[in-house]
């Protein structure tokens, strides 16, 4: 079986955002399956980022529905949800100028993405009784985990703000992981990257699709999308204008000549 044909674990459904008298999306449809990475491209201002907020609740689309269906799950929808409930749900995301908390050390950035999954509450923080000091140390074991996997376990005690682009792009991610997602949305990942840290990044984006998180990423980076993704959504102007494996979306005209042209090469 190959990954296209597995489980949907995003389907949206005639997605509108309307602001004004803009429409940013314009009823967009996208299946991402399981155990899959998907990309979605376009030029600056297609919608992209746009469809990323809907889906995590900063925005409320103005019509259309959106699914999530974690596996084993049943689908739950995540139309009106606050982005706390859409991420426990198990739709993580990063975003596109990072958001650290740069006065925390990485192990601390780390250990607030655990939290959606703790059970803990005021009175267990304060009085600190047995149940919630074992899970603080399940949270301290779990961020040093992905902190490893993230290549930035060195790092853990360093302050988030004197880390290099490259590695406060990895922290993000490993923040993001850290919140148990079965969907994991990126958002222009490799940018500002130089070529030696993008290496990295595809190595590191393939290893947490092999760990069972699906994957939906936007980027601006081909060469990077062709060698990654197994499946690719085309944008303009809110629109899906094409869709396809990546040979596919290579040698469509029409993509080639709206957006990818010499890139390509």
């Amino acid at each position: 079986m190959t990954k296209q044909q597995g489980t949907p674990i995003l389907e949206v459904s005639d997605l509108t955002m309307q602001f004004g008298g803009i429409r940013a999306l314009d009823k967009l449809n996208i299946r991402v399956r399981q155990g899959e990475i998907a990309a979605l491209i376009g030029p600056n201002g297609a919608g992209k980022t746009t469809f990323f907020n809907c889906l995590t609740g900063i925005y409320k689309p103005t019509s259309g529905k959106l699914f999530l269906r974690p596996p084993g799950q049943e689908s739950k929808r995540l139309n009106g949800l606050k982005p706390n409930k859409v991420t426990e749900q198990g739709l993580a995301r990063t975003f596109q100028n990072i958001r650290l908390f740069p006065d925390m050390s990485v192990l601390e950035n780390v250990m607030i993405g655990c939290h959606c999954r703790t059970k803990a509450r005021v009175l267990g923080a304060i009085f600190r009784d047995k149940k919630t000091v074992k899970e603080e140390k399940k949270v301290v074991a779990r961020s040093y985990a992905l902190l490893e996997k993230t290549g930035l376990a060195e790092l853990a005690n360093e302050f988030a703000k004197n880390l290099p682009y490259g590695a406060q792009r990895r922290l993000e991610i490993a923040r993001a992981l850290a919140t148990d997602p079965a969907l994991l949305l990126l958002d222009e990942p490799a940018a500002g990257m130089n070529p030696q840290e993008t290496v990295e990044l595809d190595e590191l984006i393939t290893e947490i699709r092999d760990n069972g998180i699906s994957i939906l990423l936007i980027e601006h980076d081909m060469k990077l999308v062709m060698s990654l993704s197994d499946h690719i959504f085309v944008m303009d102007y809110g629109k899906k204008i094409a869709e396809g494996t990546p040979n596919q979306v290579r040698n469509n005209p029409e993509v080639i000549r709206a957006y990818l042209g010499e890139d390509m090469e």
